[in-house]
């Protein structure tokens, strides 16, 4: 660089505000040797919740627990790093490092009270006589435990790392180094030193390395050598030598081809893309998980207005009977009766509400981040605001059609397609692993030397100083190429016997054809799933169907037992067992209807529709704010209101 250059550079450092000069300090000097900066990690709940909150109370619809579940869920969170650890891969692999890989595990939220392994509805008043039932579901830790997915198509185990691809990064190395020396001399007539040789040498040397995407490995070494001694007949007295050489080798065989060594950075672009399926992923499961948590909930709080109304109905019976008794109309074993069947749907009653209770705890462990550590949202009751409804009419496309919906639009297929492609990109390092090392080897050196004339060397040998001065003159002999030296060869390595890299590419080879086998279980597996939930859906509706013609006929069944018993010709026993099967139609049409809508909940999430029909927008689900605002706090309390 040339001094103009030079001082053209300090002066537009220097006219630079002093804020601008530490900031271009820092990003051209120090900040290489920096750690990015990392925000730490919240555990606060976002606002939403508590907008939503009155008296104790919180308020909540379906959209607002969806909401609060992408905000706040730690699932989504820990998913939502997934990009950025992608990222930080795709840097790496841009400077010649291999990527890290990922966790593809997705977590889905825990079946809650409705699960396969949950308390039915209708088994605390299936008992056409009146004996209290136990609920014993309250402590199955299966109720509240999470479940995950591997999305893994790889299993989990490695490839090879194959041919090793270039440092893209450069480096600079450097040495200084002082050396004193003292030897006795056994010939002085060479250096003319008495006794003794004493020389103190000084080396200043600089290197430079950097690798290119066709496989090319740039070496330059600068060395600076400068010798001091008390020898008397050399030339030169200190001498100073320094030498300027450039090294390119470029392999022609193993390690050779632009695809080659840059596949690691097209693995790493790929896991991005990997990352944010598998982040879309876990957001379909989860809107999907609260979806079909609150639609239990919803459908507890509707059993508990059954229990409620059983209980209410056995106790205007004992009433009646009681007051009967007391006439001489009936029997007092009659009060007996009416009294126990009080006693058995109180505890249905209270079995009901600990199940609303229990599924209360799931969901707002669910849509909160410190999940039951803040004692308001511990002890407060969620009053759902949204009801579970059945459309008169279906209008559901072929079976055929969602499941080629569903191959183009799930995600988990989508990333599965993707490891596939990563793994042939792999091997194709492997195989070129198998080739022998033969390399191209070329390099460029100058020389100088220069130093102090000494006058009893240069009298000894005269026209041998040629070169007298300082540093200056060494490298104007370096630039002005007055010593060259080139060289060129070709290196070759020949391993004799090549196990491990055979053994490499036959695994590699091996894992492929695995992926692309399990790559076929995923898109198997998604086509059951959709024809499964579209079985589910229409065996639920039909469910739903018959569990309302199964109402309305012991509805009145009652009616008509409790006219005939009024009139004296029933016994109190069939009118308690009548209420008791109405009672049981009532929880089936509930668990039937619930049923029903997470049959379309499993069906929406089998296509990939879960997102779009709860109208999440996935880019404001990577930040974590949800822009829709908090549904309004009705006035007066909801329907799931139990108090």
């Amino acid at each position: 660089m040339s001094r103009r250059s030079k001082a053209a550079i300090l002066s537009v450092l220097l006219s630079m505000p002093g804020a601008a000069q530490t900031n271009f300090v820092r990003n051209s000097f120090i900040k290489p040797y920096e750690a990015r900066p990392v925000q730490p990690e919240t555990f606060q709940n976002s606002p939403r919740i508590f907008e939503l909150m009155r008296a104790g109370d919180l308020y909540l619809s379906l959209a607002d627990a969806i909401a609060l579940a992408l905000e706040n869920n730690l699932d989504v969170e820990i998913e939502r790093y997934l990009p950025r650890i992608a990222g930080t891969d795709i840097t790496r692999a841009e400077g010649g490092g291999l990527p890290r890989g990922l966790s593809l595990l997705v977590d889905e939220l825990p079946p809650g009270i409705g699960g396969s392994s949950g308390p039915l509805l209708t088994t605390l008043t299936a008992s056409s006589t009146p004996a209290p039932v136990v609920n014993s579901n309250f402590s199955d830790v299966a109720l509240i435990t999470e479940q995950q997915n591997d999305l893994s198509v790889t299993g989990g185990t490695p490839l090879a790392s194959g041919s090793a691809i270039p440092q893209y990064d450069p480096y600079l190395s450097g040495l200084l180094n002082w050396g004193h020396q003292s030897t006795p001399e056994f010939n002085p007539l060479i250096t003319g030193a008495s006794n003794w040789l004493v020389s103190n040498n000084f080396n200043g040397n600089l290197g430079y390395t950097q690798g290119f995407s066709p496989g090319t490995q740039l070496g330059v070494t600068f060395d600076n050598t400068q010798l001091t001694s008390n020898a008397a007949r050399y030339t030169y007295n200190p001498i100073l030598n320094s030498s300027l050489e450039f090294t390119i080798t470029q392999p022609l065989l193993r390690g050779f081809g632009i695809g080659l060594n840059r596949r690691y950075i097209r693995i790493a672009k790929n896991d991005a893309k990997i990352a944010d399926q598998v982040f879309r992923q876990q957001v379909i499961d989860t809107v999907a998980g609260i979806a079909r948590l609150y639609t239990d909930l919803v459908s507890l709080n509707e059993d508990v207005k059954v229990k409620r109304e059983a209980l209410r109905l056995a106790q205007r019976l004992y009433e009646d009977n009681k007051n009967k008794v007391d006439q001489g109309e009936q029997a007092p074993i009659e009060v007996t009766r009416a009294q126990a069947q009080v006693a058995s749907n109180q505890q249905a009653l209270i079995s009901a509400e600990g199940l609303v209770e229990q599924q209360e705890l799931i969901v707002k462990t669910a849509i909160t981040r410190g999940g039951l550590a803040n004692p308001a949202i511990r002890s407060a009751h969620i009053i759902v605001t949204d009801t579970v409804t059945v459309p008169e009419t279906e209008s559901v496309r072929p079976v055929d059609d969602l499941i080629a919906e569903a191959l183009r639009n799930r995600p988990d297929l989508a990333q599965a397609g993707i490891q596939v492609e990563n793994s042939q990109i792999s091997l194709k390092g492997s195989l070129n692993a198998l080739r022998p090392e033969l390399d191209v080897v070329g390099t460029v050196q100058n020389g100088g030397l220069s130093g102090a004339i000494n006058p009893v060397g240069a009298a000894l040998t005269p026209g041998a100083s040629l070169y007298p001065g300082g540093y200056g003159t060494a490298l104007g002999q370096i630039f002005k190429n007055n010593f060259p030296t080139y060289s060129v060869g070709l290196q070759l390595t020949l391993p004799l016997r090549n196990r491990v890299a055979q053994a490499d590419a036959a695994r590699d080879e091996l894992q492929v054809r695995q992926t692309q086998a399990r790559r076929q279980q995923f898109e198997d597996q998604v086509r059951l799933e959709v024809a499964d939930a579209y079985v589910a859906m229409q065996q639920a509706r039909a469910g739903y169907e018959a569990a309302i013609q199964s109402r309305i006929l012991q509805e009145q069944s009652v009616k008509v037992e409790q006219v005939t018993f009024d009139v004296g010709l029933a016994t109190n026993y069939l009118v308690i067992q009548y209420q008791t099967y109405l009672a049981q139609a009532q929880s089936t049409e509930v668990a039937a209807k619930g049923a029903y809508a997470k049959a379309l909940i499993a069906l929406d999430r089998a296509t990939a529709r879960t997102l779009e029909g709860n109208r999440v927008s996935i880019e404001e689900a990577q930040k974590g704010r949800i822009s829709r605002p908090a549904a309004q706090i009705p006035s007066q309390r909801g329907a799931g209101d139990r108090r």
